[in-house]
């Protein structure tokens, strides 16, 4: 007793209230329930069977009307002249002569009635004659009689081969090939019969077909439930027809056990089918070797009971909420502003903490959402001075890189200028100092550290200008950069740490000490992507792991990779993880430099 008033103590003010209520009306109801679900599950499933008999029951005689209707067809075809007079073992003319008679001519006209005016889709004739007969390209209706070679290979005429007694069959879709399938109809129906040619008989096969989905949707309209299939089975045990061919095959029946059962067949036998639970009754249907299949699985009777069940449950509970709506408007002048509290206080796990609106009241509850407000205030306040310095963190780490490019940068210039200069080739001097002049003033111009990509375009052309003039213009520049990303921006110094490395570590480490850079750049969904390529010595692949993780690898030349590294860690510092230089190189050969930043222009800066 002690637990359960302590568990009861813990509970919230407006649970306490509901509880008692919900006890007093829910236990009898609950009691009600158990003592009537099987009872209740015995009357479900009684209703659910007699439903399915009687659909099932008016649905047999339509499907062998449907037969019936194809046999009658058949028939009447069977009946025509041309047709007797074609099987007659007396017949006067030749059968290429039959071909071209009236009766040739009539019996077509009348096929063609049948085709339009009735369900079947097509009528042909297979004669055991030679492919190049007559009969087959001149007759009134080359297209109805056509030689046995195009029903070979199909597993019909397999049937009637393998069985010489057999006369008729109803083929389902299994049996006929694709191209009957395709162009003819899903369905046939196939006689065979006898034709006197030369000093023979030979066969003849008359097939009537009709399309599957006439009983395949008889077969739908005899389901009483949504959760039953139905589907025709016949002595071969094949599927002849099926309201749904994945529960057909789930809860199939072979023929020799619907044999079985069949006497039962009025009354749904009860069975195991794939280890599952099923209600199965079982209709012969005249004229044909077919037996009409219904299979009912347990489970979906006993869900439609639960359903039932829960339905009522629902409607039970609704009358409860109603009943206890004027115990939660009592209540709610008390919890409800404790709740607001609690819920922004939980809030603050993922997100700052929002004030509340100030208190209308002065008591308890009032004070606390006071206090609350003023503590949202200082953590908001915290908050946004922690934002400030980690700002002008990153700010002073990226001024700190950028520093450390600069003077690697002028120190290979100087040297370039001091060895033009000791070859008193004053004329280069001046020009080199004018484009190193011109070099910085793209560089620091303006505060701002970000540049066109035009600018720094022409800031890295000036660089390999600068290096041409020491290394006797054996350096090609190629530039293919779309006009359309020329005004976006870039960090300054971006372009040239990398053609830098190219020159000094790629292309004068070749033995001709000539070579090719390409810089080409393209967009790519919210991002521009510039490569840098070259035709130099290439880079060793243990080497090239570390040119961008902050190892200070050396080259033949000497000197490390720390601008390189650096201006990789700008651009994370400045865009995120997911940009900054991608290295790919083939040793002897090639190396490429991929840069990827986002797509912003000027006017667009943060």
């Amino acid at each position: 007793m002690k637990k359960i008033k302590q568990f009861y103590m813990n509970l919230k003010l407006q649970t306490k209230l509901m509880i008692t209520h919900l006890v007093i009306v829910t236990l009898p109801m609950i009691v009600i329930g158990i003592f009537f679900y099987t009872s209740l599950y015995d009357m479900i499933l009684s209703n659910t069977i007699r439903n399915e008999q009687t659909a099932s029951a008016q649905t047999a005689p339509l499907i062998e009307s449907t037969v019936n209707n194809i046999v009658n067809i058949h028939d009447k075809i069977q009946a025509m002249e041309f047709y007797q007079s074609l099987c007659s073992s007396s017949r006067a003319i030749s059968i290429d002569a039959l071909g071209r008679c009236s009766q040739a001519i009539s019996f077509r006209q009348k096929v063609d009635e049948l085709i339009n005016e009735t369900s079947i889709t097509s009528v042909k004739l297979y004669l055991d004659l030679p492919a190049d007969d007559e009969l087959f390209v001149v007759s009134a209706f080359p297209d109805i009689v056509k030689p046995m070679d195009s029903a070979r290979g199909t597993y019909w005429h397999g049937i009637f081969g393998g069985d010489s007694a057999l006369s008729e069959l109803d083929c389902p879709p299994f049996y006929l090939s694709s191209y009957e399938r395709e162009n003819l109809g899903t369905m046939a129906y196939i006689t065979k019969s006898y034709v006197h040619f030369d000093d023979g008989i030979r066969p003849c096969y008359l097939a009537i077909y009709y399309s599957q989905d006439e009983l395949n949707q008889l077969l739908l309209n005899a389901l009483a439930s949504d959760d039953s299939v139905a589907y025709l089975v016949n002595s071969r045990d094949n599927i002849a027809a099926t309201s749904d061919d994945a529960m057909s095959g789930a809860y199939h029946f072979s023929y020799s056990e619907v044999q079985k059962y069949f006497m039962s067949s009025n009354n749904f036998i009860e069975k195991k089918v794939m280890g599952k639970e099923v209600y199965a009754g079982f209709y012969s249907i005249q004229n044909t070797d077919w037996y009409m299949v219904i299979a009912l699985p347990a489970k979906p009777v006993i869900a439609k009971c639960n359903n039932l069940i829960m339905m009522f449950t629902l409607i039970y509970v609704i009358c409860i909420i109603i009943a206890f709506a004027i115990a939660t408007l009592l209540s709610r002048s008390i919890t409800n502003r404790l709740s607001s509290v609690i819920r922004q206080m939980e809030h603050t796990r993922v997100a700052p903490p929002i004030a509340l609106p100030d208190a209308d009241t002065t008591d308890e509850l009032g004070d606390l959402v006071d206090s609350y407000n003023y503590m949202t205030r200082v953590i908001n306040r915290l908050m946004e001075e922690q934002a400030e310095a980690a700002d002008e963190l990153r700010i002073a780490e990226f001024n700190s890189l950028q520093a450390q490019i600069n003077p690697h940068f002028l120190y290979n210039t100087m040297d370039m200028i001091n060895w033009l200069s000791q070859q008193n080739r004053s004329l280069e001097v001046t020009t080199a100092v004018q484009k190193l002049s011109r070099f910085y003033k793209l560089t620091l111009s303006r505060k701002e550290s970000l540049n066109t990509i035009e600018d720094e375009i022409e800031h890295v052309s000036i660089y390999v200008q600068l290096q041409n003039m020491r290394f006797h213009n054996d350096i090609d520049f190629i530039i293919d950069i779309p006009d359309g990303i020329l005004d976006y921006s870039i960090p300054k110094l971006t372009f040239q740490p990398v053609v830098e490395n190219s020159i000094l570590h790629g292309i004068l480490e070749k033995e001709s000490k000539q070579g090719t850079i390409v810089l080409t750049g393209w967009l790519e969904g919210e991002d521009i992507v510039i490569l840098i390529s070259d035709n130099g010595v290439g880079i060793p692949s243990d080497q090239l792991s570390m040119i961008l993780n902050g190892n200070e690898c050396s080259s033949k030349k000497g000197g490390t990779n720390i601008a390189i590294y650096n201006t990789h860690k700008r651009l994370q510092i400045l865009y995120g993880k997911k940009y900054g230089l991608k290295y790919n190189s083939i040793l002897g050969c090639e190396t490429n430099v991929e840069i990827r930043l986002p797509a912003i222009r000027p006017d667009h800066e943060t």
